[in-house]
């Protein structure tokens, strides 16, 4: 798929996507990301920030009776297609793999998520691994069933769907680098560094595969003035 610019994003996924737990609005990755994207093209990009918190991908979860409904599957058209978005970034794992959800299942419901989207509208899909935390016992029995086995299990299911579906993926898990002081104190979600990470991990996705997000920057390098000096410095050695 081609395209001259990004014009909206639809961003579908659970707490960390909807920005928990950010200091403020703009230091989620959704925000950050649209930024960047829109720095880098000459008409910004819309945002369309579909994150619920304890969301699952679907009601066939074993922990959706205690998610945050509806579930990804249910609010599909309604929170990212009847937006007529060109690019989603659907992010799941993180509360699937705490709730139970077996790797097959979630396989399952991730491939006909992406199977509906792609029959539904012209768009980009950009897959994202599970987020990096470090406190399994938190929000009690329903979601203690991960470990970072788990996790990393998933993050390899995801990598894999990527390719089956032709979508893009980004290894936010490993973008970490188990870095445990970019976790909000609750052990769960990203701080204001994590979401950072996120975010710049993200873009270096969507800039390796977009050549239009290179279209103003190469406009930019005719006409930019040559603004380096370097001479002050040279002049301290006599060169």
């Amino acid at each position: 798929m081609e395209i001259n610019s990004l014009k909206t994003l639809v961003t579908l996924g659970e707490s960390t996507t909807a920005g928990g737990w950010s200091s403020e609005p703009e230091r989620c990755w959704p925000e950050l990301l649209a930024n960047m994207i829109s720095d880098f093209q000459f008409e910004p990009v819309k945002l369309i920030n579909s994150g619920i918190g304890a969301n699952v991908i679907s009601t066939r979860s074993p922990s959706y009776n205690y998610s945050g409904k509806p579930a990804a599957d249910e609010r599909l058209q309604k929170h990212v297609i009847d937006h007529d978005p060109d690019l989603v970034i659907i992010s799941y794992g993180l509360n699937d793999s705490r709730g139970g959800t077996s790797l097959e299942m979630f396989r399952e419901d991730l491939m006909k998520l992406i199977s509906s989207v792609k029959n539904s509208c012209s768009t980009l899909i950009m897959l994202l691994g599970p987020y990096y935390m470090n406190d399994f016992t938190a929000g009690g029995p329903v979601w203690n069933n991960a470990n970072h086995d788990t996790l990393q299990a998933f993050n390899k299911l995801i990598s894999e769907v990527s390719i089956d579906t032709e979508c893009m993926y980004t290894d936010v898990y490993n973008a970490y680098g188990d870095a445990s002081w970019m976790v909000h104190y609750d052990g769960v979600h990203a701080n204001d560094l994590g979401h950072r990470i996120i975010a710049n991990s993200v873009f270096q996705t969507l800039a390796q595969n977009l050549p239009s997000l290179a279209l103003k920057t190469k406009n930019l390098e005719q006409t930019s003035k040559r603004w380096r000096d370097e001479s002050m410095l040279q002049s301290e050695y006599g060169h």
